[in-house]
């Protein structure tokens, strides 16, 4: 039996080294890239509420389309809260994509072991990788919650296993385990059995007949008697399309194209292309979630491209002698454990071809050394000899090895050419793709300024959320019997004081005609963000209003310009325009009329409230400077309707700030003046 050549130690720390380099880029990029608004997934914020109900007990019902992975919440659930993140991130979203990244990073390095054990040398593997860790599309992609990042974790664990050198039926056992759970967590991983099962016959078809087993006896408890609780299904197809990830990396999107297809030239990496080809077909299946498929082929198809790549090259590198040829020829075909070497039987078959080659080889230059030691001299009459007396004759075989010199250059001009070409392209695909994720400064969102708001102004009120609302306020320590998500408005709503969503709320609203009725008589009070991240607090139950009463906003403007007129009055610029247009609280306007009958007063600004301009809410807030005993005594010593919600002397003087809904009629109309 040929024996395997031992792997230095220089080799390992060579590779483990790649290895800690690609972790390292892979994970500070999403890290970056973590809290990125765009692309945006509608069904990411039910998983994140599933995993959160879970690890905390409690119910949560979705608003449906979001897909069922009972193994996937339970999974997300358990590493969120070994790893405590609900308790140290900035939003319950940002807990969750915690453990997509250390998945992405499982991920990167079964890769990296896939690729090595298939066959690829470690460059060819390290591009591989690089790939995933580097591409704007992977990055996109993998950081949304989607089960499927997890199972894909599975399935190349399990391929890794099938793959191992010299290995046991523990091994393979521990596979048809790894196989068993990437489909209880999606059923899109069923498309990798193909490759499994290749590799297995491949190396043992008796271990193939034991895996099978065991995977059709997992899947028939979990599908037949335990479906109820294991089952999972696909969620609805919804944006972002495979033209929208397509558009953050178009040159490794026709790369991968490419990869699928002449992968199946190339004996290597075949099992794993027919996988390829089958996730890419679901792609044209309607109703299939694209961004779900592109996240099981994401770390495949570099691994495709990668020995694709490999096989070129070896195919147009000239030998450089006689036992060249015959140690890189059959790594393409026999399956090799390491860099290229053939298996076993195949090197035995070989290995009396290859020493008669060389005997040959070895015979040939001999006769050609004997018959040029052995030529007569030409004659010095010759034209060639007497014309150039001082240069040496050519010999007769010359301009053959010239030939073939320039042939062998050409040959490996051309992979480097072609690989230049590539790295550039991929370098230009980049730099237009890394712009469109556009990484977050505020770790937050509009989802957590919406939630502060709401500690601040509706605590302990009864709310109907949409799914991530009901996520984010969880996590604060809101009652989860007091959010009532859409799912609990079927037949009917529960009674709620104010509502928050996002900006699927006007579909929430024609799915269920409950909740829509919620919304009559329900006025924006504030609104964070804009475009799909746009996030909008509602009050429930406003009385509506009369259609006979004088509109206020003239009212407050008419007040507001008394006001910059008053010598007893100083403003700052910013705070007599918001005065003169009318976008002051006409508590405020009352106030500050009275308390200049008293003193003197200085106004430095009106402040907002965040989130309340966009609503279209009057400023609430006014900073006063000089006269703070004064002006605390004042506004501490109102009563009912202008006693305020808080009086706080800041570095800059005292903040004063009233409750929401002023009262109507607090202003004399303008008509009546």
């Amino acid at each position: 039996m040929v024996q395997h050549r031992p792997v230095s130690a220089a080799h390992r720390l060579l590779s483990l080294d790649i290895v800690l380099a690609l972790l390292a880029l892979a994970g500070g990029l999403r890290v970056l890239y973590l809290a990125a608004p765009s692309p945006a997934l509608p069904a990411e914020a039910a998983t994140v509420a599933h995993a959160y109900a879970l690890g905390n007990l409690t119910t949560f019902a979705d608003a449906g389309g979001a897909g069922v992975s009972p193994f996937g919440w339970l999974q997300l659930a358990a590493a969120t809260m070994v790893s405590d993140a609900f308790d140290r991130s900035a939003t319950a979203l940002a807990a969750v994509r915690e453990t997509v990244l250390v998945a992405a990073l499982a991920g990167t390095v079964l890769a990296w072991v896939l690729a090595r054990r298939l066959g690829l040398t470690r460059w060819a593997a390290a591009a591989a990788v690089l790939l995933v860790a580097a591409s704007p599309l992977a990055l996109g992609v993998q950081r949304l919650v989607v089960v499927e990042h997890l199972a894909v974790v599975w399935a190349l664990g399990a391929l890794a296993l099938i793959t191992r050198r010299r290995a046991r039926i523990r091994h393979d056992v521990a596979a048809a385990g790894c196989l068993l759970a990437a489909v209880l967590t999606s059923p899109l991983a069923l498309f990798f059995l193909p490759a499994a099962g290749w590799l297995l016959v491949r190396r043992a078809p008796v271990r193939a007949a034991l895996v099978a087993v065991l995977l059709n006896l997992g899947l028939g408890i979990a599908f037949g008697p335990a479906a109820g609780v294991l089952r999972p299904h696909l969620a609805a197809a919804t944006r972002p399309s495979v033209a929208d990830w397509a558009a953050l990396d178009p040159v490794w999107v026709a790369l991968s194209v490419v990869a699928l297809v002449a992968a199946l030239a190339v004996r290597t990496v075949r099992p794993l292309a027919s996988t390829g080809l089958l996730l890419a077909a679901t792609l044209l299946v309607p109703g299939v979630p694209d961004t779900a498929v592109l996240a099981l082929l994401v770390p495949v198809t570099p691994l495709l491209l990668a020995g694709v790549a490999q096989a070129a090259v070896r195919r147009h590198a000239p030998a450089r002698h006689g036992f060249a040829t015959a140690r890189s020829a059959p790594a393409d075909h026999g399956d090799t454990s390491r860099e290229g070497r053939p298996n076993v039987a195949f090197g035995a078959l070989n290995a009396p071809k290859a020493a008669f080659g060389a005997f040959n080889a070895t015979k040939a230059t001999l006769g050609r050394w004997n018959r040029a030691t052995h030529t007569t001299t030409p004659h010095p009459t010759h034209r060639e000899s007497t014309d150039q007396p001082g240069q040496a004759e050519a010999s007769p075989s010359a301009a053959p090895h010239l030939a073939r010199h320039s042939h062998t250059t050409r040959r490996r001009a051309a992979p480097a050419a072609a690989a230049a070409v590539l790295v550039a392209a991929i370098a230009v695909s980049w730099s237009t793709g890394f712009p469109s994720l556009r990484p977050a400064v505020d770790r937050g969102g509009p989802l957590a300024s919406a939630r502060d708001w709401l500690r601040a102004n509706a605590s302990g009120s009864r709310l109907l959320v949409d799914d991530a609302a009901w996520a984010e306020l969880a996590n604060a320590g809101w009652p989860t019997g007091m959010l009532a998500p859409p799912a609990a408005c079927t037949t009917g709503c529960p009674p709620a004081e104010w509502a928050v969503f996002g900006n699927d709320g006007p579909g929430l609203r024609k799915r269920y005609p409950a909740l829509d009725g919620a919304f009559a008589g329900a006025g924006a009070t504030a609104v964070f963000g804009s475009g799909d991240t746009r996030v909008t607090v509602w009050r429930l139950g406003l009385p509506p209003p009369d259609p006979a009463a004088p509109p206020e906003a003239p009212a407050r403007a008419h007040a507001g310009e008394a006001l910059t007129a008053s010598a007893r009055i100083t403003l700052t610029p910013d705070a007599a325009a918001v005065l003169r247009k009318g976008d002051a609280d006409p508590r405020l306007i009352a106030t500050i009329a009275a308390l200049a009958a008293i003193q003197p007063v200085a106004v430095a600004a009106f402040p907002e409230v965040p989130g309340e301009d966009a609503a279209g809410q009057p400023r609430r807030r006014v900073l006063f400077t000089g006269g703070e005993g004064g002006t605390t005594a004042f506004y501490t010593g109102q009563r009912d309707l202008f006693r305020p919600a808080s009086v706080v002397h800041t570095a800059g003087g005292v903040l004063v700030t009233y409750p929401l809904f002023a009262p109507p009629g607090l202003l004399v109309p303008v008509s009546s003046r």
